[in-house]
């Protein structure tokens, strides 16, 4: 039956709310059995030990609505739980077309900010079909079902204010895709850990000043990555290849990081690194995460010394980029199903060449490119914005315990 005939059946809204206790469900469904209705839709919310149970039914047979009524009602006081029940016609009605999921990361999330967002959600001409909440730590994360508005100018409309409303958003495409995307591939430096490598490596060469100097000048533009690159690691010239063991050790993982990478994992997602750093760390990160993939550049050690040099493949911007849809190759991943992390300039090719580019903590340049941003200090609330539950989390947290 199409939606224009089933438009003007009758059906009866059977609202429950109260205290939530086990039984509710299934004492309300008994009650309602008595009378041969069928169902057509169901919806339950349970906010802070408060149950509203919707039922969408048809009408019993000739005579007895009033009798169902009554029904209802008296086993609803018996439970201690209110009831209203509501004649009407049809189902819902159809959503719009173009269907999207708002992800909004707060710390915290206000009532200001939230009634900005639906505002804006509202001016694009969007419908706001559901809201669920994710996670209420380390941040509140919540998500909204919209339609009625396409996804890129939804994403337009709300991603460019994030910062106004003090909160983060990603706005990504309703469907099966969401949940299909099974590879992740992170930068490194300042985004997987804390530091930048050439950093710690030059600490121990004493010349982080010149290295400060150079990374300087290539962020004016004057140097591009591998002229940088070529010229920072000069400075490590007869450096002894045993601080490569020291600076292992000195790397701090970002806050969040195993747990991002723990849950991918049990969720059978694929996990991948590319970096502008080195791969005597990234290797060391490979083997201790269990990642799937990592690329960096290679210091030249010779004789136990350090030569200034880098061998094998640049891994530059363009780099990236091309290791991306490598890695997506070798899994056997579309790479609209790809999600790629970082936080500099030297990512945004690999970015905008996956399904979902993620910034974070990035500078207003990367931010802006991005298909979203993520500014708080926690690396596994990027789990959120793949409607990944903390229930999930925790759940994949007690699965490695056991």
């Amino acid at each position: 039956m199409s939606a224009s005939q089933t438009s003007d059946v009758p059906t009866l809204l059977v609202k429950i709310f109260g205290k939530d206790r086990p039984g509710i469900t299934a004492g309300l469904f008994d009650t309602l059995a008595a009378y041969s209705v069928d169902v057509v839709d169901i919806e339950q919310v349970v906010t802070r030990g408060r149950m509203v149970l919707c039922a969408l039914v048809t009408p019993p047979p000739a005579g007895l609505e009033g009798s169902l009524r009554a029904t209802v009602h008296s086993w609803a006081e018996s439970m201690k739980m209110q009831a209203e029940i509501i004649s009407g016609l049809g189902d819902n009605r159809p959503r719009g077309l173009g269907r999207s999921l708002v992800t909004v990361l707060g710390h915290p999330l206000t009532a200001e900010s939230t009634a900005a967002i639906a505002a804006r959600i509202t001016r694009a001409g969007g419908n706001i079909d559901r809201i669920f909440r994710l996670a209420k730590y380390p941040v509140t994360a919540v998500e909204f079902a919209v339609s009625g508005v396409e996804t890129e100018p939804l994403r337009t409309a709300l991603v460019t204010h994030a910062a106004t409303f003090g909160v983060d958003i990603a706005v990504v495409a309703a469907g099966l895709h969401r949940r299909a995307q099974r590879l992740v591939v992170m930068d490194v430096d300042s985004t997987l850990i804390q530091d930048e490598v050439i950093e710690l490596f030059a600490a121990h060469a004493g010349c982080e000043d010149e290295v400060a100097e150079v990374t300087a000048a290539a962020m004016r533009g004057e140097l591009d990555f591998e002229q940088s690159l070529h010229a920072r690691v000069a400075l490590l010239k007869g450096l002894d290849a045993s601080v490569v063991d020291k600076v292992r050790s000195e790397v701090r993982l970002t806050p969040g990081a195993r747990t991002l990478i723990r849950t991918l994992k049990r969720l059978g997602y694929q996990v991948g690194v590319v970096s502008g750093g080195f791969t005597q760390v990234t290797d060391d990160l490979k083997d201790r995460l269990g990642l799937d993939f990592a690329q960096a550049n290679t210091l030249e050690i010779v004789d136990g010394k350090l030569t200034g040099k880098v061998t094998g493949e640049i891994v530059d911007r363009a780099g990236k980029a091309r290791l991306l849809r490598r890695f997506a190759a070798e899994a056997g991943v579309p790479l609209a199903q790809t999600v790629a992390i970082g936080d500099g300039a030297n990512d945004l090719d690999m970015l905008n060449a996956a399904g979902l580019g993620v910034a974070f903590n990035a500078k207003p340049v990367v931010r802006e490119a991005a298909h979203t941003a993520v500014n708080v200090p926690f690396l596994d609330t990027v789990l959120y914005l793949l409607g990944v539950t903390r229930e999930e989390v925790e759940a994949a947290d007690t699965h490695d315990e056991d």
